[in-house]
């Protein structure tokens, strides 16, 4: 049950931070919970090198959710951010163009149709036929 502790309460320990979050969570920084790759970290709460008490891991996990549920607060405040100045940005009446450069002609966004380079050359149909009796 000693050897535990190194895991745990060293900062420089595979899952101190995991340990961390699940104890401490206040002391949780940003920094903290961007550098925890959880997917490599569940991986080893689940297959570990030495035997993990079922309290031990249980602890672990919880830290796991609690850090994956900081990166989901983080990405969702990153996203209402981005909403918010993508809103503000293009909002009506803060555009510099005139009247008429508002709506484009179709001519101006539709591209010309021109299909030759998907045109495929297909082997003669001897040639599928052996293919497919040697494999078969």
């Amino acid at each position: 049950m000693l050897f535990y502790t190194q895991l745990f309460t060293s900062k420089r320990g595979p899952l101190a931070k995991i340990w961390l979050a699940a104890h401490w969570e206040k002391k949780l920084t940003k920094a903290h919970v961007f550098e925890c790759n959880l997917e490599t970290t569940i991986r080893d709460i689940i297959s570990p090198q030495m035997k993990i008490g079922l309290r031990t891991s249980g602890h672990l996990l919880l830290g796991v959710v609690r850090i994956y549920s900081r990166k989901a607060k983080y990405l969702l405040a990153d996203c209402n951010d981005a909403l918010v100045k993508i809103k503000l940005s293009f909002r009506p009446g803060q555009t510099d163009m005139p009247e008429e450069g508002l709506e484009a002609t179709v001519k101006a966004i539709t591209l010309v149709e021109d299909f030759t380079a998907f045109d495929a050359h297909l082997p003669p149909l001897g040639y599928c036929y052996l293919l497919f009796s040697i494999t078969s």
